[in-house]
């Protein structure tokens, strides 16, 4: 089971600060770092000293890693035109060796686009937008040496474009779609993605997710295998139950809260947590929310003493 650390940087967090949480996960063992696309902080977080750009913090990671793989969780299709994306992430892609990958989704947190001044429409609308956006960047991605690449869209054109820059990832990055949309969002991964991602959600909630998609890939042909499974938790994991209730109240939780609804308790704990998760939905990877970016004792511990039992 692949374990990846994943960011929430609008709630407060520098440059300095995701790259000292990045390396201690590199040197650590990790599969991947990620973080989000927010520009606002979200409940009574101030997100002091500010929002850090999810892909020009992913470019300077990418010099200052060397294994550990990179990517969002996810980005937003309201705040970028995809022609330009495809640009960042492709670059992202070859500054980095061939190690990030792009998760994209809708976007739904309104505030955020009050306050810097994006545009929000319709759900419906972000949906298709959406849509076009997978089509334009993984179409950019994959047109070949020599060849150019069109779109004619209800919301993107693209016209004759040499679609560079490639990346180095061929045929290109894995793209990650996820949600609890129950059609179009199943409809989109099974069509674009080589991972599904369900966040912050029960097993039994997760399931029913997989199933749709399942059913989504078959209903194109696609191998429903082909898919990656994955599902992002908080965690408060400690050495001793002191340990776990001090991590849940520096969140600000419950600790009975988190281990219902998270990864909280003993390492022995959420190991047996995992095995629970991956019987009942098949999940192959995890995203590990480490809200505390202060926390790289946790960090540290997840790799030493979880990572090994999970085989």
């Amino acid at each position: 089971m692949d374990l990846r650390i994943f960011t929430e940087p609008q709630q407060g967090a520098s440059y300095d600060d995701l790259l000292r949480v990045a390396t201690t996960a590199e040197a650590a063992g990790y599969d991947a770092f990620f973080r989000s696309d927010h520009y606002l902080a979200m409940g009574d977080a101030t997100g002091e000293p500010g929002p850090t750009d999810a892909w020009l913090t992913l470019a300077g990671l990418a010099r200052e890693t060397s294994r550990i793989r990179l990517g969002t969780l996810v980005n937003s299709a309201t705040f970028r035109l995809p022609g330009p994306l495809a640009v960042s992430v492709a670059q992202v892609d070859q500054m980095s060796g061939g190690r990030v990958e792009l998760g994209l989704g809708a976007g739904w947190f309104e505030a955020e686009h009050a306050a810097y001044g994006i545009p929000f429409p319709g759900l419906r609308e972000r949906f298709d937008r959406l849509e076009e956006q997978l089509e334009v960047i993984t179409g950019l991605w994959s047109t070949l040496p020599g060849e150019r690449y069109s779109f004619a869209g209800e919301h993107y054109t693209v016209t004759d474009s040499p679609a560079l820059p490639q990346p180095v990832q061929q045929p290109h990055p894995p793209v990650i779609v996820g949600g609890h949309g129950k059609k179009r969002t199943p409809e989109l991964a099974a069509r674009f993605a080589s991972e599904f991602n369900v966040g912050f959600s029960t097993s039994d909630v997760v399931a029913a997710q997989f199933e749709r998609v399942d059913a989504a890939c078959r209903e194109i042909g696609r191998d429903p295998a082909d898919l990656v499974r994955s599902v992002a938790l908080v965690i408060a994991v400690g050495r001793d139950d002191d340990e776990v209730a001090r991590r849940a109240l520096a969140l600000g939780r419950e600790v009975d809260e988190l281990r219902a609804n998270g990864l909280a308790g003993t390492p022995g704990e959420v190991v047996d947590r995992l095995g629970e998760w991956r019987e009942k939905t098949g999940i192959t990877r995890v995203y590990l929310q480490l809200l505390d970016l202060a926390d790289l004792d946790q960090v540290e511990l997840v790799a030493s003493q979880v990572a090994p039992q999970l085989g």
